[in-house]
């Protein structure tokens, strides 16, 4: 069995929004950037996946933000593999400053064929990932099944140049800065913490355009984000502590 690694951020002014506390889209951001590296690191990453006409694509992410660091805090991110089966990989992480946990995430990635967008089986890798399996279980519930909901308003913007990432569709945090956006700046200027649960359905390319739909109730927060009018693309949902 592997253990826990660590890795070492500066949150810089680029990562804050206007409440000089980095954004849940840079904290995000933080994690799926060492997410990366590990598994570069472990023998698994995009490089090795590439090689083959595969690549990684994040399906299901649940983060729990308990408090924003702010600008120019040095912060710390724990990571770690626990579960592996022929469809799905769950990678947590723990970002801390110090000893103070300030957010915990589960995310659940699989492979895909490059050229055919098809699903691969993961027993490829079975004995690179069975080397780097840590006994640690996951720091919060993992991502929620989220349903469809019938919104109660919508906005829609193309996908350009600056929304698309080395896999030539939509990038994550894009979906989350569109979440983000529905939303009043005094909910996330005043909230104290959220739940973000968010499942990716299909890929958005560029020409496409997306739709945000949504709907709220007190501080629960729903969306389903579709591309060309009928494509559902992801599900989320935001919980703000208040």
């Amino acid at each position: 069995m592997a253990e826990i690694t660590t890795y070492k951020y500066h949150v810089e002014p680029q990562d804050v929004d206007f409440t000089l506390r980095a954004s849940a889209a840079s904290i995000i951001n933080y994690m799926l950037n060492v997410a990366g590296r590990d598994a570069h690191n472990k023998g698994f990453g995009v490089d090795v996946l590439q090689g083959n006409s595969f690549t990684w694509v994040l399906s299901r992410l649940a983060v729990e933000i308990k408090h924003q660091p702010e600008q120019y805090s040095d912060i710390e991110v724990d990571t770690w593999v626990n579960e592996f089966n022929r469809l799905t990989t769950t990678r947590n992480f723990r970002l801390h400053k110090g000893e103070k946990v300030q957010s915990e995430c589960v995310s659940q990635w699989c492979a895909i064929d490059i050229e055919k967008r098809q699903a691969v089986d993961l027993n490829i890798f079975k004995d690179i990932y069975g080397r780097a399996l840590v006994d640690e279980p996951s720091p919060i519930a993992a991502p929620a099944r989220l349903r469809g909901i019938t919104p109660s308003s919508t906005m829609s913007r193309p996908v350009v140049y600056s929304d698309i990432d080395f896999n030539r569709h939509v990038n994550t945090l894009r979906y989350v800065d569109l979440l983000f956006d529905a939303m009043p700046l005094e909910l996330i200027e005043k909230n104290k913490g959220m739940r973000l649960d968010i499942h990716f359905i299909a890929e958005a390319v560029y020409g496409d355009t997306l739709t945000v739909g949504y709907t709220t109730e007190e501080n629960v927060w729903q969306f389903e984000i579709s591309a060309n009018g009928d494509k559902v693309l992801c599900r989320a949902r935001i919980e703000l502590t208040m």
